[in-house]
């Protein structure tokens, strides 16, 4: 920290208790009373220098208690007063970044302008500022942090603070490629080691960085800060980089965003407020953030949430919040929406209302987007798979946090197929994920009746299941008979259609093999004769499998019919139980079975129908 030396005699102060005594023989003649201090002076020294000292002298010299001087309010305090006095008798001090704001307002509340004196203290203090703390980032820094509640109304008359800010905010802005990296204050340069001919060793450590200045500027009280950021933006810099600071600033004030998993914040994040102060912090950071999507990291402006709802935040800051994490939802992780549910009733152990406002934003803005970019892209292509590509994403999101609150058994119904339907059926590429879900709320939630457990599965599509999902939901006691049925319907298509595809290329490989083996040895016509005959037993194997079920599903749907035309009826249970019956009987048998082309498939087959038979 730069620094200036004023004065030229030895100290001639010594302190006695709450008293200062000048120690230069002559006794005292005035005592000035600053706060709880009291300082025993000399007229001349002070009234030479300060026009206010000159007035307040004359005034008390007319008492006849004595001279008794009283400074109410004065800037800085007993401290600053002690280091006017100094310069009144010429005694050395230091002029530093952390002394020469207060003493610059107290010179100027005592008028210790050069019409009392030549180099008086006002213009030491104003020649200072101007040529050495302006021109260095870390003394404007700590000048404008010694602008407390003391001085802070008489340095902003003296327009000290926004003279602070604007060099700051100048130097910030500046673009470290263009003067090499790193820059120290007053403008000298950190020089690389010089290893041949003038060049340097171009150490990576040194290369040019934004956000050097985060630190720093994170120090700062809000009200400066924001002046600081403002000023920033008026300068022309760029909003990622004060998306940036505003980033390392909450963190160091908020300490709710280090109790998230895989934390990194930074070290010096040890300021602790309380929580009504960072409650309005926290407010003041988020009319603060860039409103440009993908600026603030997505994990940040869910942690800013949860702490905003902890904190009981105001409603619009937390509807805002909403709003910017609906922006980029697809970026999001599951994680990230798990939210507890800090309502009074504590019904659901997470905030799916949350969640489901979070979701509503971001279906709003992609229906936006959509209708504003139809048609073909720069590349002549359609637009339509590109635009799908975050909607894929939230519905997996969604899907998978519809499995994690589905075991909640206060979870209403209404709640879950709300959220599980507002992701339209396009965005699903397939129902696995979906179907996960709703099977583990009936698990969860085994007293729902026949009509809820329709509706509930009425959201998934069956055909759009894997065959993996329709073998297990086949075998699904908990689904209700409709969804069954649906699902051994289009399990059957699924075969049908798996068999045509190997049909198909097995004729296509009967006859690009009839031209390719003219050309190879005998081995290889072995080789291929061989695994076309595995095909097509694989194949006649796997159509006597499809008959089967084609009978099964005909035997399946008469028994049906008899049931609901029984003359004595059932009760809902029995019908639940007769159809749980069926359902297992006949999934049980349909397996389906993967074609192979090794041999040991083709014994399997036979070992298996010789069991049958």
């Amino acid at each position: 920290m730069a620094s200036v030396k004023l004065g030229y005699k030895s100290d001639g102060f010594r302190r006695h208790g709450d008293s200062w005594f000048c120690t230069t023989g002559l006794p005292s003649d005035v005592v000035v009373e600053v706060g709880e201090m009291s300082f025993h002076l000399h007229k001349f020294p002070l009234l030479s220098r300060s026009g206010v000292m000159e007035r307040l002298i004359a005034e008390a010299s007319a008492a006849e208690e004595g001279c008794v001087i009283e400074l109410q309010s004065f800037p800085g305090g007993d401290k600053t007063f002690e280091l006017v006095a100094k310069f009144c008798y010429g005694v050395k001090l230091e002029l530093t970044a952390a002394n020469v704001v207060p003493l610059r307002c107290a010179a100027e509340h005592l008028q210790m302008t050069d019409e009392y004196g030549e180099n008086n203290l006002v213009s030491q203090t104003n020649n200072f500022l101007e040529h050495v703390v302006l021109r260095s980032w870390k003394d404007s820094l700590r000048a404008l942090e010694t602008c407390d509640d003391d001085i802070l109304s008489s340095a902003e008359e003296l327009r000290i603070p926004l003279r602070c800010i604007q060099s700051m905010a100048a130097k910030a802005c500046i673009d470290p490629n263009l003067f090499g990296w790193p820059v120290l204050d007053n403008g000298v340069r950190i020089q690389s080691p010089v290893l041949w001919n003038g060049l340097s060793a171009g150490d990576q450590s040194n290369a040019p960085r934004f956000d050097w200045w985060y630190e720093d500027a994170s120090s700062l009280s809000l009200p400066f800060y924001k002046k600081l950021i403002s000023a920033m933006e008026a300068k022309g810099m760029k909003q990622d980089i004060v998306a940036g600071s505003l980033i390392c600033y909450a963190k160091r004030y908020l300490p709710g965003l280090h109790r998230r998993k895989h934390s990194t914040e930074s070290k010096s994040a040890t300021t602790t407020l309380s929580e009504e102060d960072q409650r309005l912090l926290l407010e003041e950071i988020e009319l603060l953030l860039p409103s440009q999507k993908d600026l603030i990291p997505t994990k940040f402006l869910f942690g800013l949430l949860k702490t905003a709802r902890i904190l009981h935040a105001k409603e619009t800051c937390i509807a805002n919040l909403e709003k910017r994490a609906g922006m980029q939802l697809d970026q999001a992780t599951l994680e990230d929406l798990l939210m507890p549910n800090l309502s009074h009733s504590m019904e659901v152990l997470y905030d799916v209302d949350c969640v489901q406002r979070i979701l509503e934003h971001f279906m709003t803005i992609d229906r936006i987007i959509g209708d504003r970019s139809p048609g073909l892209d720069e590349d002549g292509l359609s637009q339509e798979s590109s635009s799908l590509t975050p909607l894929i994403s939230v519905a997996k999101l969604i899907d998978g946090y519809l499995a994690e609150i589905a075991p909640d058994i206060n979870l209403k119904l209404t709640k879950f197929h709300s959220l599980a339907a507002a992701i339209p059926e396009y965005a699903r590429p397939t129902d696995d994920r979906l179907y996960r879900a709703i099977d583990i709320y009936l698990k969860s939630h085994p007293w729902l009746v026949e009509s809820e457990r329709e509706m509930l599965c009425r959201l998934m599509i069956c055909q759009k299941l894997s065959l993996e999902g329709c073998t297990h939901a086949a075998q699904n006691e908990r689904l209700p008979l409709r969804t069954i049925i649906q699902v051994l319907f289009f399990e059957q298509l699924q075969l049908r259609t798996s068999i045509a595809g190997c049909f198909l290329a097995s004729e296509n490989l009967d006859g690009s093999t009839s031209q390719q083996l003219r050309r190879e040895n005998s081995g290889s016509w072995a080789r291929a004769v061989r695994e076309n005959q595995l095909l097509k037993v694989s194949m006649e194997n796997m159509r006597m499998r499809v008959s089967e079920l084609e009978r099964e599903c005909s035997n399946m749907r008469l028994e049906i019919d008899k049931l609901s035309k029984s003359k004595n009826g059932s009760t809902t249970t029995t019908t639940n139980t007769k159809s749980g019956s069926v359902s297992k009987k006949f999934s049980s048998r349909f397996k389906p079975q993967m074609c192979s082309t090794q041999e040991g498939s083709v014994s399997n087959v036979n070992n298996r129908a010789a069991k049958d038979g």
